[in-house]
């Protein structure tokens, strides 16, 4: 099973490598990407670009979108595919409960659409500690203890599997932004929240790439450089949606077709450190 792997390089590095990154994300009309305020060990980056910042832009929505037809959709290829769906639910149930002690079902409150409230749900894949120990609120494959199984299902996206009952509850889409924590979201939110979507696929190892960034600067290098770029990603997808897209994205994920160029582009060694890029 194919596996990313990055090496470890400083934050600055990071930022030096953000400009082929957003180039190759087709992210539009970006008109600077400027070396700015300091963040933890010295590194940041403000996004300019013609349409404003991300959170203050209006977000449009295709037809296909917000049509009941998507609705009908998602519901449709969640209960055709109900047999081998259970299949895989009960092997993942059961290897959680074998290998760690807790419940099988993580579940956490997540933004849906309309800004409103919902719990998330997803297959344990960390131990279960004691409530006083307080967890980094965003999950990199060096700054977190996994269960036995935990890596399998992270690297699979099989702990994503319960967000099925979600898609039926009506609180999800099969594609779709992902729902953020309450602590992360910014903006209003016009469509369900995906269990896949374009952003998703391409940040598919977003934990391991994360990983490259010192944990003390993780939340502000998420805040200010990959956050930005997914909502962009995601606002321009859901712009123009299909059909024919929504089902491409859904087999891509199903079949592991990780699009790893985008974020991979973070880490490659820097040419030069420009201090104004335009695009």
């Amino acid at each position: 099973m194919a596996r990313c792997t990055v090496r470890k390089r400083s934050p600055g590095e990071l930022v030096r490598c953000i400009h082929p990154a957003l180039k190759r994300a087709g992210l539009g009309p970006f008109q600077a990407l400027t070396l700015g305020d300091t963040l933890g060990s010295g590194f940041s980056i403000s996004f300019l670009h013609s349409f404003g910042s991300a959170a203050g832009r209006e977000r449009h929505l295709s037809r296909w979108a917000q049509s009941p037809a998507k609705r009908c959709f998602d519901v449709a290829c969640v209960f055709f595919s109900l047999p081998v769906l259970l299949v895989l639910f009960a092997m993942a149930a059961v290897a959680v409960r074998l290998t760690s002690r807790g419940p099988v079902l993580f579940r956490q409150q997540r933004v849906g659409r309309g800004c409103r409230p919902f719990t998330i749900y997803k297959f344990r894949t960390m131990p279960v500690q004691d409530g006083a120990v307080c967890r980094p609120s965003l999950t990199t494959a060096a700054n977190q203890t996994f269960t036995p199984v935990g890596p399998f299902l992270r690297r699979s996206k099989l702990d994503e599997l319960p967000q099925l009952i979600n898609v039926l509850r009506g609180e999800m889409s099969l594609v779709g932004p992902r729902p953020k924590l309450p602590r992360l979201h910014a903006g209003h939110l016009a469509c369900r929240p995906g269990l896949t979507g374009r952003a998703t696929v391409l940040f598919a190892c977003e934990e391991v790439a994360l990983s490259a960034i010192p944990n003390r600067d993780v939340d502000g290098y998420y805040r200010r450089v990959v956050r930005p770029l997914k909502q962009r990603l995601d606002d321009e997808y859901m712009a123009c949606a299909t059909f024919a897209t929504d089902f491409r994205l859904i087999l891509a994920s199903i079949f592991r077709c990780w699009d790893r160029s985008q974020i991979d582009a973070l880490l490659l060694p820097p040419a030069a450190e420009p201090k104004v890029v335009t695009v």
